[in-house]
């Protein structure tokens, strides 16, 4: 095997590698952006779940329901930021997982390119071998 071919199979090997850790980090994003939708919507549901108790309440009662609910509303909204960070986030590793992608692929073309052309460079070597001109032996006529 020729040395090319061996330098583009281990790059080859590195492309596949980078691509796997660039993929991981691409779905670790994406795990973030779900994670704080799912908890922003648990948010939601625990702010909409605070309901007065029907029948005689207490001014303190409703007091703390309304300091809870207005907790978890400036939670909620102060999710808002972290998720457009994740979402951003989760865009650049997605972008940085196709361009991984893509280099894995090139490299890959290459290492065929370069198998290909190391097997015609020995199939025309082989082919040669059998064409050689026959030696003529000392003083006879050419």
């Amino acid at each position: 095997m020729s040395a090319l071919v061996q330098q583009r199979q281990r790059i080859v090997r590195v492309r596949r590698i980078q691509h796997g850790a660039a993929a991981s980090a691409a779905v670790d994003a994406a795990q973030r952006v779900q994670t704080i939708e799912g908890n922003r919507a648990r948010l939601r549901q625990m702010r909409g779940e605070l309901q007065p108790v029907t029948g005689l309440t207490t001014g303190a009662a409703l007091a703390r329901i309304g300091e809870l609910a207005m907790r978890l509303d400036e939670a909620r909204f102060g999710l808002g930021t972290s998720l457009d960070a994740a979402r951003a986030m989760a865009a650049t590793r997605e972008g940085e997982r196709r361009g991984a992608r893509r280099d894995q692929e090139s490299a890959e073309k290459l290492e065929q390119v370069a198998t290909l052309a190391a097997e015609e460079q020995t199939e025309r070597r082989l082919r040669g071998l059998g064409r050689r001109r026959p030696r003529f032996a000392q003083g006879e006529p050419e």
